[in-house]
């Protein structure tokens, strides 16, 4: 699959393909009336389908206009992976809410902050004790009006429900009984209710607003409309090769609040008329559990999730001759890990790239034949990019040379939620076309195959030269003892800043600070060598579970 033009500048990827601007209820209306009978969600044996969740998707968009919810109107989903969550999700936009996701491992200073800045008037949760006390705390201090409370018992299967009352207190709560919090089977409108449903443009009206550190650390709100967030569905489907007449289960581990799994996950696998298993919280136990039970085709992940499945004692027994392709996201994929998980598993795993900004995916290896690992694979269909001069992002870079990663495409957000300034720093126009900065550097080869060289803020400057973190981890993670790495930039008096590097180890490995520095050192360039290097216990991760720089670097600087 070649492409035409200067390496600095590629078309798509020229797969045949036309994809419709949706908006999203549409696309679950369309599996329902589809695919009515097939299961969309099993969650731990019990099913849901197509029918079943469009229908109580129905009733709870009514339930929020009979309350006198209005177009535009923000409802936040504070939730971990269950069955209420496409509930809540295609239902709030059917009524034509804005949906705004927060993590449930937020604190109530973080839910808080969010809550202020997207004007959520209303916000689904379940009853689990940790996440019903963070958001009735929100409750009190915030401008946020009402809670929504998922009962976790009544999404269970009989049996779990018995298990879940034997455990006892701590694990859920009881529901205060107060007017400002209201249980989610009462927010189920009947099914006579009528009332109007507004008209829903899916080119302009948003959909979700996601929110994102981008490219300068602070918290924004990627504001995404129904078209951006269906049509990457579409381009991720399209990419697919495998038979459609075949089922298609995918696993749900990765967190739906995450735009990732929002859109690999939930809105592919509707598009798909799929099911997604899915797991309320990804541990490699369970995950391989479920790999066993339910004999799923696709995985995708980020990659300490892969790492921490090799590393569950009876992985050698699990099967997992269903598995046609795991999806690595979010962070790069370390070569030794890609090589060990297809040799332990047999399953192929490859690696894509996307932003929040892109509603989730920009690029993905391809899931069957030749393959470029090292690479984020080739732009999505109707996905253009380009490489821009790393000094001067209103022209592109020299040919041949790195550059900063720009996209254009259909699912490219509208901007920031209330920050215009910030939406100048990330957007620049070229040829009447807005491109999407993405601060990454990168090389494009003839193919379209993009590299990614590092993130441009996290380029460490050591007296003029320029390091890039990645290559230096690259190099620490070919030592059979290293099990992850991340190389910092930290000040230094005389040129400028210094790499230093912090690593763990795998299982049984036993080797100093000092012996691995050496041994690294003697495969760095002079300007590129460690100045220090830590062996830890662990290593901070996002929410998502991807290794965190911007958190070890608060750490090692005491902020």
């Amino acid at each position: 699959m070649g492409v035409s033009g200067p390496s600095n500048y590629h078309h798509p990827v020229p797969w045949e393909t036309e994809f419709e601007a949706l908006s999203l209820p549409a696309l679950l209306q369309r599996g329902a009336e589809r695919h009515g009978d097939a299961v969309l969600v099993d969650f731990v044996g019990r099913r849901f389908t197509y029918a079943e969740i469009w229908a109580d998707a129905r009733r709870f968009a009514v339930g929020l206009i009979a309350q006198g919810l209005q177009k535009g109107d923000r409802v936040g989903l504070f939730l971990p992976n269950l069955p209420i969550y496409p509930v809540a999700y295609y239902g709030a936009m059917l009524a034509g809410a804005v949906v705004v996701n927060f993590s449930p491992l937020y604190t109530a200073e973080e839910l808080s902050q969010q809550v202020a800045d997207s004007g959520v008037q209303r916000m689904v949760t379940v009853d689990v004790t940790t996440l019903l006390n963070t958001a009735i705390e929100v409750l009190d201090v915030s401008a946020l009006e009402q809670l929504i409370v998922g009962r976790l018992g009544q999404m269970l299967p009989a049996p779990k429900r018995l298990a879940l009352k034997l455990l006892g207190r701590g694990k859920v709560s009881q529901l205060p009984r107060r007017s400002d919090v209201v249980d989610w089977q009462h927010m189920l409108a009947k099914p006579d209710l009528l009332v109007d449903l507004p008209a829903i443009d899916p080119l302009t009206d948003l959909a979700l607003l996601q929110y994102t550190g981008g490219t300068t650390g602070v918290p924004k709100g990627a504001m995404l409309t129904h078209a951006n967030l269906s049509i990457n569905a579409q381009q991720v489907d399209s990419i697919d090769p495998f038979d459609r007449s075949d089922p298609d289960i995918i696993v749900g581990a990765l967190p739906l609040f995450h735009v990732f799994a929002n859109t690999a996950v939930l809105n592919r696998t509707v598009t798909r008329g799929g099911r997604i298993v899915m797991l309320a919280r990804f541990t490699a136990k369970d995950a391989l559990k479920l790999v066993r039970h339910t004999w799923p085709n696709s995985f995708p992940g980020v990659p300490t999730m892969f790492q921490a499945m090799l590393d569950e004692e009876g992985i050698e027994a699990v099967d997992f001759g269903s598995l046609r392709v795991c999806i690595s996201g979010g962070a790069p994929l370390p070569a030794p890990l890609r090589e060990k998980f297809e040799r332990v598993t047999g399953a192929r795993l490859v690696e894509g790239y996307g932003l929040t900004e892109s509603s989730g995916v920009v690029s993905a290896n391809p899931y069957q034949g030749r393959r470029k690992p090292g690479t984020i694979g080739q732009p999505l269909p109707q996905t253009r990019v380009r490489l821009l001069d790393k000094e001067c992002p209103a022209r592109d870079a020299p040919s041949g040379e790195p550059g900063e990663l720009a996209v254009a495409g259909p699912q490219v957000m509208q901007g920031y939620w209330n920050r215009p300034d910030a939406d100048t720093q990330v957007f620049v126009e070229i040829d009447g076309t807005r491109w999407l900065r993405t601060g990454d550097i990168a090389v494009i080869d003839d193919e379209g195959f993009i590299t990614i060289v590092d993130r441009s803020k996290d380029m460490i400057a050591v007296g003029g030269f320029k390091v890039f973190p990645s290559q230096v981890e690259a190099v620490l993670l070919k030592n059979d003892a290293v099990k992850e790495a991340l190389v910092l930039g930290l000040p230094d008096g005389y040129l400028g800043e210094l790499p230093h590097g912090y690593v763990t180890l795998n299982e049984g490995a036993a080797i100093s600070g000092e012996a691995l520095m050496e041994w690294v050192n003697q495969h760095l360039g002079k300007h590129e060598r460690l100045a220090s290097l830590t062996v830890r216990d662990e290593l901070p991760k996002t929410m998502i579970g991807k290794l965190d720089r911007k958190a070890l670097k608060a750490q090692v600087l005491g902020e």
